[in-house]
């Protein structure tokens, strides 16, 4: 990876951006694709589409979504302790000892998450930390102090962990899930841009807000963009570590190339051009399954307006909606290459239609 997009790699995951306070995040993504695109609109809720060709009829999405999971503050004590409620699919069973971030008018104020020693609690009766149960501990020792340092109702909570690479191949972090979806399409618009490629149609590149809570941001701008196809990007389970079930969940590994998804949602004329693409591209890649919907902004795209051709392009992820989600450097230049090449390959006016 050249030093430039790694850089922007870093500095867009470590940035906070949960759903719903998206914008600064959204910002730093904006700035980076600037250079490589023709113009840009944000809509109501803060996603950011960067458009190559805009005035073309016929109009291409590549997509990913922009947003981490977090929390609210939900409870102050008068003893000044916090509990808070989920804001998208945060998990409280990784929570207890983790530093955190609550967001502020006054700015970050750190915190942690407090847990009882195990010399003092009978652990043969242990039970999984709940949101019930886990709680926010600011160093304050009253409710007062507690809203003097400007934490109140509706505060955000972030995890404070960084980016980091793992034995010179995983990059590691939180919120992988799925600003790196975001960095592989920022990728893809400069990729195009340096190498003089000229699209026959519009190009619609959407960091789309709010998937973690019900894939609304993907709702608004695909009403507003009105695509002929859109290609989705976002993680999926890598299912080698302890305790996955192959039988249910699959059998993908990082480091073996991107997932590509079969479901009623995924058009099968746009799924197949993008397998014919990894084929010639020499691009390797892996098969997936879903079933009623593949929880992704997907389908938020194939069923607005009368049906867009939809399909969902995977980047294997491991322990996903933790601090530590990890995937593999070569997965992530493979999703980016499969993406490019199969917008190559897209004409205008291209018919998706099985039959007509």
């Amino acid at each position: 990876m050249r030093s430039e997009s790694f850089d922007f790699l870093q500095k867009y995951l470590n940035n906070p951006s949960p759903t719903g306070f998206e914008k600064e995040g959204q910002k730093i993504w904006l700035d980076y694709i600037r250079p490589y695109i023709d113009e840009y609109f944000v809509d109501t809720y803060g996603t950011v589409v960067g458009v190559i060709n805009p005035e073309a009829k016929y109009k291409v999405v590549i997509e990913a979504h922009a947003d981490e999971i977090s929390y609210f503050v939900n409870f102050i004590t008068e003893s000044g302790f916090l509990y808070l409620r989920r804001n998208g699919g945060s998990d409280p069973l990784v929570a207890p000892s983790k530093r955190v971030n609550i967001h502020t008018d006054k700015g970050i104020v750190k915190a942690v998450f407090g847990w009882p020693a195990i010399h003092v609690r009978k652990v043969e009766q242990d039970k999984a930390p709940t949101i019930e149960t886990v709680f926010l501990d600011c160093g304050a020792s009253s409710k007062e102090e507690v809203e003097a340092m400007g934490i109140h109702v509706g505060s955000v909570v972030t995890f404070e962990d960084e980016f980091m690479v793992l034995n010179d191949k995983f990059y590691v972090g939180r919120a992988l899930d799925n600003r790196v979806g975001g960095f592989m399409i920022a990728e893809v618009a400069r990729m195009l841009k340096e190498n003089q490629k000229t699209l026959p149609y519009g190009l619609y590149i959407v960091n789309a807000v709010q998937e973690e809570i019900g894939l609304r941001g993907a709702e608004m701008v695909a009403h507003r963009i009105q695509p002929d196809v859109a290609i989705i990007t976002d993680v999926t389970h890598d299912t080698q570590s302890p305790m996955y079930e192959k039988k249910t969940s699959g059998d993908i590994f990082c480091g073996k190339g991107p997932v590509i998804t079969y479901g009623p949602a995924v058009q099968n004329n746009l799924r197949d051009l993008i397998i014919r693409t990894a084929q010639e591209s020499g691009i390797p890649f892996q098969r997936a399954a879903a079933t009623r919907a593949t929880g992704t902004d997907t389908d938020a795209f194939a069923y607005s307006g009368a049906g867009v051709a939809s399909a969902l392009i995977s980047l294997p992820l491991k322990y996903m909606h933790t601090t530590v989600e990890t995937v593999h450097q070569d997965d992530v230049q493979s999703v980016t290459q499969l993406i490019y090449e199969t917008l190559l390959r897209i004409e205008d006016g291209h018919d998706f239609r099985y039959f007509s």
